[in-house]
C-alpha cells in the first residue's frame, strides 16, 4: 500500500552557463576599479589549453595587451621549461614560466628559483627504478634538470611518451653520471603508476611522491609546488595576492590558487579545486581563461578579436 508521498530523485545541480559566469565577471571587474592586475598565472593542461591541447588563438592579442599594460603573464605547469618556451616562443620576452610543477621558475632565460633534489637522493631514485624494472615493471625514468631532461632508456615506445612534455631530451648511457641540477624525477609506467609509487614509497618520508596520471609518478623535494613558486615570484616582482589572477583545474593547482585573491577554477575542474577557488571560469573547452581575461581587462581594442599573425 502506498504512503501517498511521492518519491523523487534529487535534481542534479545546475551547471552555470558561460553567459552567467561572464555576467558575474563583469560585476567583479567593476567592483575592482582602482585595484590593478599585475600578474596572471595559468595552468596549462585542462586549463589554458583547449580540448586539443592547443593555445587558443584569442590569447595572443591578450598577451600583447598585457605586455603593453605591464602585466606579467606566467604559464604554470608540470611540463618542462623548454616545452613551455616552445609553446610561447612568439611572446616569451618578459614572460615568466613556472615549470616542473613549481620546481623551476624562469624569466627571460634567467632562473628565478629552483628546488633541486639532493644528488644522493637522485642516485638512490635511479637505483630504485632500475630494481623495479629488473623485477618486470615496464618503466622509464626521466631526470628533469635545469638544463634538459635526461633519459637512459631510448626505445621509440618510451620516447614517444616523452615528446609531448619534453622539448629538450638528452639520451645518456648512465643516469647515475648526470651532473645537472635535478628538480624532478618523473617515472613513466604505462597504466601502472600506482604500482611504481608503491615501489618508491621509501622516499615519501622526505620527498613528495605524486601520482600525476595513470602513467606517471613524480618525485620532488618536499614543499615544492606551484604555490610556493608563485609566492617567490610575487616577492621578486613586488606583486601582492590582490594583484594576482590564477587559473587551475587539478590538485597540483590548489596551492597556487591560495596565493591569489582572483583565483579561478575551470568549470571542468576537480571537485576539490572548485571548492578551493574563489571564482568559477568557463571550461578549457570553452576557452575559459580567454573569456575571463577579456572581461577583466576590458575595455579593449577591436584588435582583440583578431588572431595572432605571427
Amino acid at each position: 500500500m502506498g504512503t501517498g508521498l511521492e518519491t523523487r530523485a534529487p535534481e542534479p545541480p545546475r551547471l552555470p552557463r558561460v553567459e552567467d559566469m561572464l555576467t558575474d565577471l563583469t560585476a567583479l571587474r567593476e567592483s575592482r576599479d582602482g585595484h590593478p592586475i599585475r600578474l596572471v598565472v595559468a595552468d596549462m593542461d585542462g586549463t589554458l589549453l583547449d580540448a586539443d591541447g592547443v593555445v587558443p588563438d584569442r590569447l595572443w592579442p591578450l598577451l600583447d595587451l598585457m605586455h603593453e599594460r605591464g602585466i606579467a603573464f606566467c604559464p604554470a605547469s608540470g611540463r618542462q621549461y623548454a616545452t613551455l618556451l616552445r609553446l610561447f616562443s612568439s611572446h616569451s620576452e618578459g614572460m615568466v614560466f613556472i615549470a616542473e610543477n613549481g620546481a623551476f621558475v624562469v624569466r627571460d632565460d634567467v632562473e628565478v628559483s629552483s628546488d633541486p633534489i639532493e644528488a644522493q637522493v637522485v642516485g638512490d631514485l635511479v637505483a630504485t627504478t632500475r630494481r623495479l624494472s629488473a623485477d618486470g615493471t615496464d618503466l622509464g625514468a626521466v631526470l628533469c634538470g635545469t638544463r634538459t631532461a635526461w633519459v637512459e632508456r631510448h626505445d621509440e615506445a618510451f620516447m614517444a611518451q616523452l615528446r609531448p612534455y619534453y622539448a629538450s631530451i638528452e639520451e645518456v648511457s648512465d643516469l647515475g653520471a648526470v651532473t645537472d641540477d635535478i628538480v624532478k624525477v618523473a617515472v613513466h609506467a604505462l597504466d601502472r603508476s600506482e604500482h611504481v609509487a608503491a615501489g618508491l614509497s621509501a622516499f615519501a618520508g622526505t620527498h613528495q611522491v605524486v601520482v600525476s596520471s595513470p602513467s606517471w609518478v613524480d618525485v620532488m623535494k618536499r614543499g615544492t609546488n606551484k604555490g610556493a613558486a608563485l609566492r617567490r615570484l610575487q616577492d621578486s616582482l613586488g606583486v601582492s595576492p590582490d594583484e594576482t589572477v590564477v587559473f587551475g583545474d587539478y590538485l597540483n593547482d590548489l596551492e597556487m590558487l591560495d596565493e591569489a585573491t582572483l583565483s579561478f577554477a575551470m568549470d571542468n575542474a576537480h571537485a576539490d579545486v572548485l571548492e578551493r577557488a574563489r571564482h568559477r571560469a568557463p571550461s578549457n573547452r570553452d576557452h575559459g581563461v580567454v573569456h575571463v581575461l577579456e572581461t577583466l581587462l576590458a575595455p579593449h581594442s577591436p584588435e582583440m578579436a583578431r588572431t595572432d599573425p605571427r
